[in-house]
């Protein structure tokens, strides 16, 4: 059971998370926060336009929340929001719902597949995506308010 849950992979990418830190002026700041075993995630984020330009983020998380977060920091700077909303829902698919990994620069989420049968799981290395969203969704309220 820990062979499947801790891949030499996942462990890698636990042990390599880039962009540790917080940012100093964010457009939007989110924490994601598992119930189950506590790991918790902080996200910064600077966009110009659509595209992320700047990313940092403060992991407390257990070796998947940290390999996700790995994932999320090596790939999110110059993706979309549309991207990162999509990038949200494939990996939720992928845990829940025997989704395909995608493909491209985000195809390292492939190394979550042996984790769909771990449930209890689920929360915490989806900490990154569901933190991300929250902050992409606090920008794009923040930018309707300005419009009215």
């Amino acid at each position: 059971m820990l062979n499947d849950i801790y891949s030499r992979r996942i462990l890698e990418l636990a042990a390599d998370i880039p962009h540790l830190g917080r940012l100093p002026a964010p457009d939007a700041s989110a924490t994601a926060r598992s119930k189950l075993c506590g790991s918790t995630v902080t996200v910064d984020l600077k966009l110009e336009g659509d595209v992320v330009t700047a990313f940092a983020h403060d992991v407390k998380a257990c070796a998947l929340g940290q390999a996700s977060s790995s994932i999320m920091g090596r790939n999110i700077i110059g993706a979309t929001i549309e991207e990162l909303r999509d990038i949200r829902d494939a990996a939720s698919r992928l845990l829940k719902a025997g989704g395909e990994a995608p493909s491209g620069k985000w195809d390292e989420l492939k190394v979550l597949e042996p984790l769909r049968d771990y449930k209890a799981r689920h929360a915490s290395i989806l900490l990154t995506f569901d933190a991300v969203v929250d902050a992409l969704d606090q920008i794009e309220a923040r930018r309707l308010e300005t419009v009215r």
